[in-house]
């Protein structure tokens, strides 16, 4: 089964970029120790085996000038002759042979040599004598009807192309690790102008939004400065025009909904002079009334609600006070409340405290109320959970719950919220480092989670 690309190749660019590097540095240092490995072998074995055979030439004039003295026999001119090195000289005339070695023997030779020195023909070959790798030569001697042979030995060129084979495998392995940590280098060196990009945007990001890159005079990265710091203007003046957008409507529509609220107390103060008729009508136009607000508030806090601001005034509190408190003045039981120990978290009280209010109206409007409130530690941080018992969240519906107006229809009973609640808990909780998300409740019914970075971790 082949693993997908992404799996098999590093995905970080500086491993990829050490990696090619290494992977070229060794295809170079394989190339280049075979051909100088195949180039010194050649050589080596082709100075050898002219020595050999010039030594031999040597050897074969002295043994055909003693055979030549009268009275000289063949043992007595082979036994007088210096091999120098040489593993066994052997003499071949007049179909005896005779052997500087008791070891080899006319059956050691190469029998294709034989046959080309019987031809007469010089002749050179590589074979094992004894176990050993040897140079066998050959020298016919027409003038005395003879032939020679001798066995030169072949250990310590051997070993030099073996010494030779390791120092080339070690500078190659050196120049593959050499190649990695330059390619490792390199990369780092290419990609450290992109640390100030990066760091520009998690600030941009984290909502400081004046932040921008410092000018370069590097050509290459000039348009990228440019580019980035144009797109972040943008980005700046489009989320400021929002900002201004829902803070102007917001301001507007506060004094007639005002007037609405002061003209709607009246009526209920004077609800029992209505018909039936005119009450249930009231009943509605309060109802939207207090819809009407909160969407009011919600706008008010999405036009502030940047993470600078959404932190607020920060300090060091119990977690488990804030909702104790919650609770006690939306007048729901205390016993909502499941926490394990003191749990401290950092930020702006009344920011979480809204969110967690949003929870517990969600809970209210489209899971029946809260079930349980839990509080409990996970590592170096705190979860938060609102349980309900309503019908729950599609999975498929778990995200898109935290978008700005998002409501889902028929999936969660009422849909009278303004679809803002959720969106405004997700940005609390990341301007405080921390996360939110939705999951089914054991026993059915919809659980929202709040991560938060703990205080004391």
């Amino acid at each position: 089964m082949r693993l997908p690309a992404a799996r098999r190749w590093p995905r970080s660019l500086r491993r990829r970029q050490a990696l090619a590097s290494a992977v070229a540095g060794l295809a170079v240092a394989v190339l280049s120790a075979g051909a100088t490995y195949e180039l010194a072998r050649t050589f080596l074995l082709d100075q050898r085996q002219r020595t050999v055979l010039r030594q031999t030439y040597l050897d074969a004039a002295v043994l055909q000038a003693q055979l030549r003295t009268a009275g000289v026999r063949p043992s007595e001119a082979l036994a007088a002759l210096d091999s120098r090195g040489a593993t066994a000289l052997l003499l071949h005339r007049q179909g005896s042979w005779y052997s500087s070695s008791l070891d080899v023997d006319s059956r050691s030779l190469p029998r294709e040599l034989v046959e080309a020195v019987r031809g007469q023909s010089v002749a050179v070959v590589p074979a094992r004598v004894l176990g050993a790798p040897s140079l066998v030569v050959g020298v016919p001697l027409p003038a005395v009807d003879a032939e020679v042979y001798e066995v030169r030995p072949q250990q310590e060129l051997q070993q030099t192309l073996r010494t030779l084979a390791l120092v080339l495998a070690s500078g190659a392995a050196a120049a593959t690790v050499l190649s990695a940590a330059l390619g490792a280098w390199s990369g780092r060196a290419v990609l450290r102008p992109l640390d100030p990009l990066a760091s520009t945007a998690a600030a941009i990001a984290s909502g400081e939004l004046s932040h921008r890159l410092p000018d370069t005079d590097d050509p290459e990265l000039s348009t990228i400065v440019a580019s980035f710091n144009s797109m972040a203007d943008a980005v700046q003046q489009r989320i400021e025009r929002d900002a201004r957008f829902a803070a102007d409507v917001s301001h507007e529509l506060r004094s007639p909904l005002t007037t609405l609220v002061g003209s709607v107390d009246l009526l209920v103060a004077r609800k029992h002079e209505l018909s039936p008729a005119g009450r249930t009508a009231l009943t509605l136009v309060e109802e939207e009334l207090a819809r009407l607000r909160t969407l009011l508030e919600d706008l008010i806090a999405l036009s502030r609600a940047d993470p600078a601001a959404l932190r607020g005034e920060s300090r060091t509190f119990d977690l488990r006070d804030l909702v104790r408190q919650l609770l006690a003045d939306r007048r729901q039981p205390p016993e909502l409340l499941l926490a394990r120990g003191p749990q401290a978290v950092t930020g702006d009280p009344r920011v979480l405290a809204r969110a967690v209010a949003n929870l517990l109206d969600n809970a209210q409007r489209h899971g029946g109320g809260a079930v349980a409130v839990v509080i409990d530690a996970d590592g170096d941080d705190v979860l938060l959970s609102v349980d309900d018992a309503g019908p729950g969240v599609p999975p498929h519906e778990r995200d898109r719950v935290f978008e700005r107006f998002a409501t889902l229809k028929g999936a969660r009973g009422s849909t009278s919220g303004s679809g803002l609640g959720l969106a405004l808990v997700r940005e609390s909780a990341e301007a405080h480092g921390g996360a939110v998300w939705c999951s089914e409740r054991p026993g059915g019914g919809a659980r929202f989670t709040v991560r938060l970075p703990r205080a004391d971790a």
